[in-house]
C-alpha cells in the first residue's frame, strides 16, 4: 500500500443507487483516488452480496461496510495484517470468513437478529413481516427491486429486513423502545425497517482506520463523504467530513455540520469531484 494522507470513506447508498445510474462523474473520480493512492472506503446499508455488482462495475477494490456498520469487508490481501486484538473487547477482535472475504464483525450475525425481531414481535404485541419470509414475488413486491436483486436483498449477513403489519405509530415507537434496551438499532429504509444487534458506522471506521494505521505507518486522517440524510454516523466516526447538498441542504444546517467541520460541495455542480480531490492536497 503506498504512503497516504487520508482515506476516504464514502456513504454510497444514494451516489450508487439499487436501480439506474451512478450520479455522473464518481467511476471518473474513484478512478483519480486509485491513481493518487487514496483508498476509497465504501459505506452502505446493503449487503456483500448486493455490493458485488457496483464493486465489479467500479473497479473498486478496497475495503467496504456493510449492512449499515454490521461489519467490515476486507478483499482477500489487502492488508498483509491480522487485526489486533482488543483486551477489553476480544470477542469484536475475531473475524470470520464469508464469501470471498475476510469480515471484522461489529454486530452480531444471523441469526441473532431474525430470533431478536421474533421476540420483540412477542413481548410488544407488534406484528412484523421479515423479508426472508415472502414468497419471490412479494418479496419483489415490497422490496421494489427485480427478481433476482430482491433475493439478494434478503440474503442477510446480520441485520434482519422486515416491515411492520398495521402498527400504529405509537406501537412503532413502543417497538423501538423495547428493542433499544436490547442493544438492537433499528432503523427505517424507506417503508422497510433493519434491526441489528450492535451495529456502528463509528466501529467499523475505528477498527478499519487502526488497520490503515498499521500498514502506513503512520496516521491518515478520515474523511467521511455522503449526501444529506447518510451523513449522521459516519461523520461523527471522521477527523474530517464532506457533505454532498442539494438545493433544500442550502436552506438549512443539519446538526451533523454544526458540531463537524464539514464542507460543503453542490451534487449537482459540474465541478464537484474536482473539488473533493482538491480539499484531499495533505495542505487543504
Amino acid at each position: 500500500m503506498r504512503q497516504t494522507s487520508s482515506v476516504l470513506y464514502i456513504a454510497v447508498d444514494d451516489l450508487i443507487p439499487a436501480r439506474g445510474s451512478s450520479v455522473p462523474g464518481l467511476d471518473e473520480f474513484t478512478a483519480s483516488l486509485d491513481h493518487a493512492g487514496i483508498p476509497a472506503v465504501w459505506v452502505s446499508s446493503r449487503t456483500r452480496l448486493q455490493m458485488d455488482e457496483p464493486r465489479r462495475k467500479m473497479a473498486h477494490t478496497h475495503p467496504f461496510i456493510a449492512e449499515g456498520g454490521c461489519g467490515v469487508f476486507l478483499p482477500e490481501d489487502y492488508f498483509h495484517l491480522r487485526p489486533q486484538a482488543s483486551p477489553s473487547q476480544p470477542r469484536k477482535a475475531a473475524t470470520v470468513r464469508l464469501g470471498r472475504f475476510t469480515c471484522l464483525p461489529v454486530a452480531e450475525q444471523q441469526p441473532a437478529a431474525s430470533e431478536a425481531l421474533e421476540a420483540l414481535s412477542e413481548e410488544t404485541g407488534v406484528s412484523t413481516v421479515s423479508l426472508r419470509a415472502l414468497p419471490p414475488r412479494e418479496l419483489a413486491q415490497n422490496t421494489g427491486l427485480p427478481a433476482r436483486e430482491a433475493e439478494l436483498a434478503r440474503q442477510r449477513d446480520f441485520d434482519e429486513l422486515f416491515f411492520f403489519a398495521g402498527a400504529s405509530d405509537e406501537d412503532i415507537r413502543n417497538f423501538q423502545s423495547v428493542g433499544h434496551t436490547r442493544n438492537c438499532q433499528l432503523r427505517p429504509h424507506g417503508a422497510l425497517w433493519s434491526l441489528a444487534i450492535g451495529a456502528s458506522v463509528r466501529r467499523c471506521v475505528a477498527e478499519l482506520s487502526k488497520l490503515y494505521d498499521r500498514a502506513l505507518h503512520a496516521h491518515a486522517k478520515s474523511i467521511g463523504v455522503a449526501t444529506s440524510g447518510q451523513e449522521r454516523e459516519l461523520f461523527a466516526a471522521c477527523d474530517r467530513a464532506i457533505l454532498l447538498t442539494n438545493k433544500r441542504d442550502q436552506e438549512a444546517d443539519s446538526p451533523s455540520e454544526r458540531s463537524h467541520r464539514v464542507l460543503r460541495v453542490p451534487l449537482h455542480s459540474d465541478d464537484k469531484w474536482d473539488q473533493i480531490l482538491s480539499s484531499l492536497s495533505p495542505h487543504s
